[in-house]
């Protein structure tokens, strides 16, 4: 191992790049001594000052990365992620991977082939099929293919099926468990004991270690992975966007490196989540208390999409009591306990390889040594204070008083928390610190690891369940009930009720048939109540309400963005102020007469900092890990007997594990060809897509996360032209009620055939006998829709970063009115946000060939903007319909190269009300004379109308 020496001090070095390291280390002092020049494929090697911490390095010695964000990235000098052989020593730069094993590539042990996996997969991962019915299946492809073809049946029963799946070797990570009991003093009769001192509580857990180590040999990850930590630039500028390109990364290394055996090594934060779940409301034992595990190395977007870089990790025990002890100290002692011991122990197998390299494989195929350390834990109110072992309504983060949490304050720390303990009873912690003292949270025996540091921000709990639907909306309304007579106030509800009701349809827009009335709310429903609040409530509320609600909003969209840059914090910090400055009007009107001290609404003072530690929150949400709950237990309880279901469970997550691991193994090799759809499918366990329903259009899905590689976006029509529908152009414009298309069209090949024509000799302005003809014979196709594909990496997105979403156009949507989509199209090409677009309804989508070409179209109605700045109060710009002279809507044939993506128009109410019936969400566009632009529907819609402009008539010649 000891082969290399120094030839300064005799020290030996385990390997070359250890020797080398060793020298920059100890041995040299003149930073700023010439050297020879570096060869053209030399890489500088990271230097250290005499005290072992990292020097930061100029831009010449440090890799840099040209991204699709435009950025610089500066990684860390010393922990850098070197490859290394088996036995630890560094391979030398540009070394192919160390062969992982001798791996038949035509083996598909335990299955026969791979059409027997995929069949096994298809039925226990895909459709999760009851036992019953695979045997049944198993007995008709027996009958089916009968002796004299030759041909086997896979597997005559179910139980042959899950031997199989239970035989493959990959993923193989057991489940072990240990029980816990009360081990406190009792009295010999046990008949006055309560219950819960005398029962054992059981823990099940996998080894997180190979967990993570399975994580890390995921050849998938690839090009999702960081090996070491990163500082991204931007004109000068940090951006932070995933774990490892926040400061706490870096830190954390800077402290590692203390250590010279540790240099080259690659850190792998560990992040944990955890939240009791219900999976049932009506039978017995109904709630189960997950624990989860992820890499921080990986991308926050393969994190959100689950791409197995979220894993169950254990099942805690969840104590209880009768009525009468559920409230005692002693009780909740226990529990507290019972959950900070079982975390120290389900990961005591990571403490060696926290200040100890352990040589792991990684997704490239080569070998790291490899430091984990605790990283940001995800998890709601109640969770973060059980974990920091804080009194219920103190800030997990800072010392604030409960009554005054928006107070400046410090931050809270194991060595805060050691200092105070020293001089204060354990009642004075309690009262004046808000800090449960009887217990050390589980992170005390870890090496690098503070709780209190470690909190990450919970999007969805703090901001979205907690201060919007939570707080803000329920003020809203009890503003009315305060304010106005019981029947005005619920008329004034009720009205409010109807506007979001009748809100114009929209791809992924929830439906909210009866308002915001109703009792389960979900994140979904709190998100899409986000989108459409604050049109519905100008009028019935004061402008100071609106304006609070509003700097709410662009707080959220901001925090919730992929990519957050120096510049953006400062805006939150300017948002935060305007919000809690317009929020006294719910302490004025009586609302909120004790003020706002609420810790998930105290917690958005907090965010900067924690982007800065973490980068974006949206890799950190909890909404990750509540969407894993249906994979990992409400699908495998509603599959198991229901009785003793845990056991059932744990078997379930363990053979899902191993056929998810299976596919990658194969798919690495190349052993398996699937339809790519299908691929997708079966890699987000996604259940079995719902029937169709009638339509005229049964292309793609509305909207939803898009596998196309990285563009800026484009839209195309529908694959299929719309059946039944006259082809022939005067008959089709008599279809569509458009006798003007024969013209328009004639123009807009004007434009076609004279793309650099001056304002002013457009095709709508020239004589229509300058424009080319038509044949007698033009066939028309018409399109009942077009897909519109664009960058959106802030939404739910593929693992490019692309998203699409179907814009319609279809005189019945679904079988009811017709349905036509608004949408953005090209504008001033100079112009930033929507000073660069334009916006329009598309009233038809078609095709025609004129000259052997092919042209792809919309005919638009265009809408203008309504002053030259958005709305004060709710900063949406306003926008209404063009007509001409006639009265009739001004209307133009596009090419749909032009068109860039939906646009969501919300009807401007101001104080009228809406009729109580006959008014629909298909009316919106057609009854109101000017609209909301609603920059809230989507984030990528937030960025792209968040910039100021001014875009009407006269900037379109029109």
């Amino acid at each position: 191992m000891s082969n290399f020496r120094c030839k300064l001090c005799n020290l030996k070095c385990k390997s070359q790049g250890g020797l080398k390291r060793h020298v920059d280390l100890k041995h040299t002092n003149n930073f700023h001594t010439p050297s020879p020049p570096p060869s053209p494929n030399h890489q500088p090697s990271p230097r250290r000052r005499q005290n072992g911490s990292p020097v930061r390095l100029p831009w010449s010695a440090c890799p840099v990365n040209l991204r699709k964000y435009g950025t610089r990235t500066e990684t860390h000098p010393i922990l850098d992620g070197t490859p290394c052989d088996l036995e630890g020593n560094d391979l030398p730069p540009d070394s192919t991977p160390v062969s992982i094993d001798n791996r038949d590539c035509t083996s598909y042990t335990p299955f026969k082939n791979d059409i027997e996996f995929q069949l096994a997969e298809f039925l226990y991962q895909k459709v999760a099929m009851s036992g019953g019915n695979i045997d049944i299946l198993s007995t008709l492809i027996a009958q089916f293919l009968g002796p004299e073809r030759g041909l086997d049946n896979p597997w005559a029963n179910h139980k042959e099926l899950y031997s199989l799946i239970d035989e493959i070797h990959q993923g193989d990570v057991p489940w072990e468990s240990f029980t816990v009991k009360y081990n406190g003093e009792l009295p010999e009769d046990h008949s006055s004991v309560p219950a819960w001192k005398l029962q054992e509580y059981q823990v099940w857990f996998r080894d997180p270690v190979k967990v993570l180590e399975q994580m890390l040999a995921n050849p998938s990850f690839k090009n999702e992975i960081d090996v070491t930590p990163k500082w991204l630039f931007n004109n000068g500028k940090r951006l932070y966007r995933d774990v490892m390109t926040g400061n706490w990364a870096w830190f954390q290394c800077d402290e590692i490196a203390k250590d010279e055996n540790t240099h080259g090594a690659m850190f792998v934060p560990v992040i944990l989540g955890s939240d009791k779940t219900t999976v049932s409301v009506a039978t017995g034992q109904n709630e189960y208390y997950p624990l989860y595990i992820s890499l921080g190395n990986i991308h926050s977007t393969v994190r959100r999409a689950h791409r197995n870089a979220v894993a169950i990790l254990g099942f805690l025990s969840i104590p209880k009591t009768s009525q009468d002890h559920s409230g005692s100290a002693e009780f909740r002692k226990f529990r507290r306990q019972l959950f900070h011991s079982s975390l120290e122990h389900i990961l005591s197998s990571l403490r060696p390889h926290m200040t100890s390299p352990r040589i792991t494989l990684c997704p490239d195929g080569h070998y790291r040594r490899v430091i984990y350390g605790l990283g940001p834990y995800i998890a709601n109110y109640p969770e973060q204070a059980l974990l920091t072992c804080i009194v219920q309504n103190w800030c997990p983060r800072c010392t604030a008083p409960p009554d005054n949490l928006d107070s400046h304050s410090g931050r809270r720390s194991h060595k805060h928390t050691d200092t105070l303990s020293e001089g204060c009873t354990l009642k004075e912690l309690w009262d004046d610190y808000g800090i449960v003292a009887d217990l050390r949270p589980f992170t005390a025996s870890f090496p690098r690891a503070d709780i209190h540091e470690l909190i990450s921000p919970d999007l969805l709990h703090q901001l979205i369940k907690g201060t919007f639907k939570d707080h803000l909306v329920e003020w809203v309304f009890e503003y009315l009930d305060l304010t106005y007579p019981k029947k005005e106030a619920e008329e004034r509800k009720a009205d409010i009720d109807r506007r979001i009701a009748t809100t114009t349809p929209y791809p992924g827009l929830r439906n909210f048939h009866e308002g915001r009335g109703f009792k389960q709310w979900t994140g979904d429903d709190s998100k899409g109540l986000m989108k459409i609040i604050l049109p519905a409530i100008i009028g019935h509320v004061p402008s100071e309400m609106v304006r609070a609600i509003h700097d709410f909003l662009e707080f959220c969209y901001l925090a919730r963005r992929d990519v957050i840059d120096e510049d953006m914090l400062a805006k939150m910090d300017s948002i935060l102020k305007d919000f809690h400055q317009h929020r006294e009007i719910f302490r004025t009107t009586g609302v909120r007469p004790d003020g706002f001290s609420l810790p998930r609404q105290h917690s958005m003072v907090h965010y900067r900092h924690l982007i800065q530690q973490f980068g974006a929150p949206n890799g950190l949400c909890s909404s990750i890990t509540e969407s894993k709950h249906i994979k990992a237990v409400k699908r495998p309880w509603r599959r198991s007997s229901k009785h003793n279901a845990l056991g059932q469970m744990l078997l379930a997550n363990q053979r899902l594990d191993k056929l998810a691991t299976y596919r990658v193994d194969m798919e690495s090799q190349g052993m398996l060809e699937i339809p790519p759809l299908l691929a997708q499918q079966l890699q987000a366990n996604q259940p079995p897509p719902p029937p169709p329903l009638p339509s005229d259009d049964l292309d793609d899905a509305e909207e939803g996360p898009s596998d196309e590689p990285y563009s800026q976006g484009d839209v195309k029509l529908s694959k299929k032209a719309a059946p039944g529908v006259p082809r022939a152009l005067p008959d089709l414009a008599k279809y569509i009620n458009q006798p003007a298309l024969p013209l328009l069209i004639r123009q807009f090949l004007y434009n076609q055939y004279n793309p650099d024509a001056p304002v002013g000799a457009r095709g709508c302005d020239v004589p229509i006998h300058s424009c080319p003809e038509l044949g007698q014979d033009q066939c028309i196709f018409l399109h009942p829709s077009a897909c519109a594909t664009f960058f959106a990496p802030s939404d739910m997105s593929g693992l490019g970063g692309m998203r699409h979403e179907r814009i319609r156009s279809v005189k019945s949507w679904r079988g009811g009115p017709a349905r036509y989509d608004c949408v953005f199209m090209e504008g001033d090409s100079s112009g930033n946000g929507f000073s660069g677009l334009l916006v329009g309804r598309v009233f038809m989508f078609f095709r025609f060939t004129h000259q052997e070409q092919v042209f792809p179209c919309a005919l638009i109605q265009w809408y203008s903007t309504v002053g030259n700045a958005p709305c004060d109060q709710t900063g949406l710009w306003i926008v209404e319909p063009d007509f001409n002279q006639e009265g009739l809507p001004s209307l133009e044939v596009v090419h749909v190269d032009c068109l860039y993506r939906s646009a969501h128009l919300i009807g401007v109410t101001g104080d009228t009300r809406l009729p109580v019936k006959g008014f629909g969400p298909s009316d919106s566009l057609d009854a109101f004379t000017s609209f909301y632009v609603n920059k809230y529907i989507d984030y990528h819609a937030h960025v792209l109308r968040s910039c100021t402009g001014r875009r009407d008539k006269l900037d379109r010649g029109l």
